[in-house]
């Protein structure tokens, strides 16, 4: 039972968190300039249009395959299941947006 949680998963999970996190702001400025529009304009229209959040988390999650790929070349597979539990934490948040909302 100790064997399969450990630090290196909980370490693995909070990258799978946090890299999407990060990079959705990185995401969206992009999308600013390719539409020529404010950076701030588009957080808005994000930020207010739940549709629009959710999928544009769902793109910065991407980010999360060059984590993925990294630890499992190193045959680091704890870091690797952590990747894909950080990813599956966010299902509940795209659930309630595609199906409730």
């Amino acid at each position: 039972m100790n064997e399969n949680f450990n630090k290196y998963l909980l370490l693995g999970t909070l990258i799978g968190v946090v890299t999407p996190i990060l990079f959705l702001p990185i995401l969206i400025y992009l999308l600013s300039i390719s539409q020529g529009l404010s950076f701030d304009m588009v957080w808005e229209q994000i930020s207010n249009n739940n549709m629009n959040t959710s999928k544009y988390l769902s793109l910065a999650m991407i980010t999360n395959l060059i984590w993925f790929y990294y630890f499992l070349n190193r045959e680091m597979y704890h870091h690797t299941r952590g990747v894909i539990l950080g990813m599956i934490c966010f299902a509940p948040y795209m659930i309630y947006i595609y199906f409730i909302q």
